[in-house]
């Protein structure tokens, strides 16, 4: 058996295709684009597609898949009719005009309930539903389904409209993780008789053609994108582990952390497993800032340039992006002017100390998986190991987490096996000065009125 996974990044979107021995035997790439449209910035739906139905026909053709699976970024919901959207999806980076948002913040459940904290933009998915009702609402009226963006994906290939507890309960304002329940804001606004049933992620929920094959091939249903990095762990039995999920967001999601301990304020919130488990996370935008700090770099970084910066003092401060546990300051490069690759050191080091401090506000005391993009070549890997040598690291196999732990589900849906490899020990690295040099970040983010001092330090 083979199935395809359209892995649905808001930076990059990928087609994967897996057969049962967890490899991948194919891919593709492209990058969705946003437009504005009546207002609001949206997704160019129709580009994306038309791209990913013909990746999914040439997969079919090609590879003889049985089956299609959707893993999506968090923050982004979909309105439906019998038939198409009634409104198009909203880019969660945009902050309603200031009057609305004084009018819509008032009605959005305490943290208490929803784990879900006040944050910019779309972050919380809810507060952009509230925004759209308030100057749009026939796109309410009008639609059958509120959607979360990866079950949009699979009704919109051949699939029934379903609900998903993982993405439901992925920082939405929408969901009650100590209840297993909606919130009372989706009572409040009438919004439960839109939700369609749940199905589990991965489950079967219809079957369409592609390509050129006789036969259809199976829709499963989607799964928020950290979520299945997070199965994708879990269900190799590694015991008890924290997962650094990298891409356009770093997302860490340790399930042993107490829920007291999450704090509001930074950016700490609940995600919701596969099963409706409720997994303590803290997350910030660390491949968006990467990318800012590093003005774009794309090649391989040597490890004596890194060196060199922390020899320097060269340091990139938080934050550059909205969100994250230290929000509310512009990011700042202190020491001389980098190059450009040491720019690219300076990019890492920096995601390298945030997830750092991630680790101890999320009381991370249990081996630590790093996952995704922005561990290629397993440098941000071996920082982490060098920067808490009481800690085990590991390391994904492969930097498709999410899609693999996609393909988990859906190959399981249907009672198949999916022998995926296990992750890889790290070794750590060992740069000199370099618990110095996360020494006098962190100071010189305290000295800067960032609150940079982090609770349940596990080094």
């Amino acid at each position: 058996m083979k199935v395809a996974v359209l892995d649905f990044g808001k930076t990059n979107s990928k087609l994967f295709v897996f057969d049962q021995d967890g490899q991948i035997l194919d891919e593709r790439r492209t990058q969705p684009k946003w437009t504005r449209k009546g207002g609001f910035s949206v997704l160019d739906e129709a580009a994306l597609h038309d791209w990913a139905a013909r990746a999914v026909g040439e997969a079919v053709d090609i590879n003889g898949i049985e089956g299609l699976m959707v893993s999506g970024h968090g923050c982004t919901f979909a309105l439906i009719d019998d038939a198409a959207l009634t409104h198009p999806i909203l880019d969660y980076e945009q902050e309603p005009p200031a009057e609305i948002a004084a009018q819509i913040d008032r009605r959005i459940p305490d943290f208490a309930e929803t784990f879900s904290p006040h944050l910019p933009l779309g972050f919380n998915y809810g507060r952009h539903m509230l925004w759209l009702k308030t100057v749009q609402p026939s796109a309410f009226a009008a639609a059958k389904s509120i959607l979360g963006y990866p079950q949009y994906w699979s009704w919109r290939f051949g699939g029934r409209a379903v609900s998903e507890v993982s993405y439901l309960g992925c920082h939405s304002h929408l969901w009650a993780p100590r209840k297993r329940d909606f919130s009372s804001l989706v009572d409040a606004e009438g919004w439960r008789g839109q939700m369609p049933a749940f199905e589990r992620a991965g489950a079967v929920i219809g079957e369409q053609r592609f390509g050129e094959a006789a036969r259809p091939i199976a829709i499963h249903n989607g799964v928020h994108d950290s979520n299945a990095a997070l199965h994708a762990y879990r269900r190799q039995e590694l015991g008890p582990v924290t997962v650094v999920s990298t891409g356009t967001w770093v997302v860490v999601l340790n399930p042993d952390c107490p829920l007291d301990a999450l704090d509001r304020d930074r950016d700490m919130l609940v995600n919701v497993d596969v099963d409706g488990g409720p997994v303590p996370t803290i997350r910030f935008m660390g491949g968006r800032e990467f990318a800012t700090i590093s003005a774009g770099w794309q090649g391989i970084i040597a490890r004596s340039t890194l060196q060199q910066v922390i020899n320097a003092g060269i340091m990139a401060l938080p934050s550059f992006a909205p969100g994250g546990p230290m929000p509310g300051h512009p990011g700042e490069l202190v020491g001389r002017t980098p190059n450009a690759e040491e720019r690219a050191a300076v990019a890492l080091l920096y995601v390298a100390l945030m997830v750092d401090l991630c680790l101890d506000l999320i009381h991370s005391n249990n081996t630590v998986i790093v996952d995704g993009g922005l561990n290629s070549g397993g440098l941000l890997a071996a920082l982490l190991a060098q920067l808490r040598p009481g800690q085990a690291f590991m390391q994904g196999a492969t930097l498709e987490g999410s899609a693999t732990g996609a393909a988990a589900l859906a190959f399981e849906s249907v009672g198949r096996e999916f022998a995926a490899e296990a992750p890889e020990p790290v070794r750590a690295s060992s740069f000199a000065g370099l618990a110095f040099y996360r020494d006098s970040w962190r100071g010189l983010a305290a000295d800067r009125g960032i609150v940079a001092a982090a609770a349940g330090d596990a080094r």
